[in-house]
């Protein structure tokens, strides 16, 4: 089978036509949903970018892999130890390298590797193509070397294409004379007036008042240096959906090389995402800063020979998607199984056993609902967090803040309250407990796997059997956070809002208070034992 991943940087679903947003973002990506599936709750398991991709491409958690962070020790997967073998495929394979040892033409077309050094990402893929840039280069530069790839090798059977666009990211450079889609279509309804200058009387890097990190400002057209009132709010959406209609039609024209190669149809097509967005959530403006729904949860558009098409509300994660691949490929193919060289009795479940992720293909090939009854998803380059994701609710446990206005524990009903404005925890605490345990039970079922070396966990290694969202603190902080309090908080002092600036200054984001000490100012308190 041929698949074509396009993998689209800071993507969120409910900014795209498919899922139902009101402007005409995405005609190429709505084309690929009109006759594949959508799936509405899928989710980035760790966040943001380099956590994210490590875990797509490993089948691992970042507290089983240790990539929670984007610098210092967890920015880089634990060492095997005495279990490594001669090349790491053979001890952990990734998801390429599984597609690549039973015959697959593998590729990726991406800078980011060389953008957060994580050249381990690029195990298993045959061949690699930096578009140079680290990050910065636009569609334009990206799509020639995919559709070169393309000309070269669409008609061959069996290859894997990722492709990675960056256009959706700050700081919204897509060219000026590209035009503005959207000048005349009204902004999104979130956040309303009164929520923006609640806003810019609070705090964070990229919050209202400072959209781009430490107040510096920008030289950008695009972008204002802040969001002050809805004129400004529509400049910056304005600026992030140009630049998802400006990638989509790159997208587009990647799928007219299929269509023009003559296996358009026969293609399994991928569109989604490494994270989400904040445009306003949480006061976080253009970044991806926290484990909350608007930057975990992703889109996951998938369409090809064999899937059947509609919608899956199920709850899933992107590790996931190399076990699913592989199921669904070897339910078409009853000698990829046996290409995988795996024993006899694991020829009908051929996922390796060193992976996490749990396959969802039975929702690809007959809408069967194979989703997850609840979902964490960990944040640890901005800001320290767990998140619980389960029946309507989101609930938020901050361990280190990363310079933001965050309680120790919050609680969103995202089904009614999608753009989390009403924190719940304090007048539903029997919710916050029943989110919590789920989040512990987690936690202590990753960490007996990494203890007894099943799944995707590993004893081996230095700090293998400490949950690394705990090592990220104990060096710093998350690495976008670590070393600016002082001057953050001179920020705060110069900008009228000195009431903040000692507590930051003091605390370096560190969250002292307990969920138990925070409740209790409610009307139904949490005892400690609680």
């Amino acid at each position: 089978m041929r698949i074509l991943y396009v993998d689209c940087d800071s993507l969120r679903p409910d900014h795209l036509g498919c899922y139902g947003y009101h402007r005409d973002t995405s005609p190429a990506i709505d084309d690929v949903a009109e006759n594949g599936r959508v799936f509405t709750n899928y989710y980035a398991s760790d966040l943001p970018c380099l956590p994210s991709r490590t875990a797509l491409f490993s089948s691992r958690f970042g507290i089983h892999s240790g990539v929670v962070n984007h610098g210092d020790t967890n920015a880089d997967p634990r060492p095997q130890g005495p279990q490594r073998e001669f090349t790491t495929s053979q001890t952990r394979p990734t998801f390429p390298a599984v597609l690549n040892a039973v015959g697959y033409r593998t590729a990726l077309v991406s800078s980011f590797p060389q953008r957060h050094g994580a050249f381990h990402v690029t195990d298993g893929f045959g061949e690699w193509r930096n578009p140079g840039g680290g990050g910065t280069e636009r569609a334009e530069v990206v799509y020639p070397l995919a559709a070169d790839w393309l000309a070269d090798h669409a008609t061959e059977d069996d290859w894997y294409l990722h492709v990675n666009f960056w256009d959706p990211h700050t700081p919204y450079d897509t060219p000026m004379d590209f035009g503005n889609p959207f000048a005349d279509d009204p902004a999104p309804e979130f956040p309303d007036a009164d929520t923006i200058a609640a806003q810019y009387e609070g705090y964070g890097p990229h919050s209202a008042h400072e959209p781009h990190a430490w107040g510096d400002g920008n030289d950008l057209e695009r972008t204002p240096d802040e969001i002050a009132a809805r004129a400004d709010f529509k400049r910056w959406v304005d600026g992030y959906d140009v630049g998802v209609r400006y990638m989509d039609e790159y997208i587009g024209r990647l799928l007219d090389v299929l269509e023009q190669a003559g296996v358009r149809e026969e293609t399994l097509v991928v569109v989604s995402a490494d994270h989400g967005e904040n445009l306003g959530e949480l006061n976080v403006y253009g970044d991806h800063q926290t484990a909350d729904f608007a930057t975990a949860r992703v889109p996951l558009i998938v369409s090809g020979p064999g899937v059947e098409s509609g919608r899956d509300d199920g709850l899933h994660y992107n590790v996931d998607f190399p076990a699913t691949v592989v199921e669904f490929l070897a339910s078409e193919d009853e000698c990829f199984a046996e290409d995988l060289d795996v024993s006899a009795d694991r020829v009908e479940d051929p996922v390796p056993d060193a992976w996490d992720g749990q396959s969802f293909a039975g929702s690809l090939t007959d809408g069967r609902a194979v989703g997850h009854e609840y979902l964490v998803v960990s944040q640890g380059a901005w800001a320290c967090q767990r998140a619980v994701r389960w029946d309507e609710y989101v609930l938020i446990r901050t361990y280190h803040d990363g310079l933001k206005q965050f309680a120790p524990v919050e609680l969103y009903d995202v089904e009614t309250d999608p753009h989390e404005t009403t924190d719940l925890a304090r007048d539903r605490p029997e919710v916050v407990r029943e989110g919590l345990s789920l989040l512990d039970d987690w936690s202590s079922s990753r960490l007996r796997e990494t203890a007894t070396d099943t799944a995707g966990g590993s004893s081996a290694g230095p700090q293998a059997l400490e949950d690394p969202l705990w090592r990220v603190i104990a060096e710093g902080g998350p690495y976008h956070a670590k070393g600016h309090a002082e001057s953050y908080a001179k920020r705060l002092r110069e900008t009228g809002r000195a009431t903040h600036a000692d507590d930051v200054e003091r605390r370096e984001g560190v969250v002292e208070t307990s969920v138990a000490e925070y409740l209790s100012d409610g009307d139904e308190p949490l005892t400690d034992e609680e």
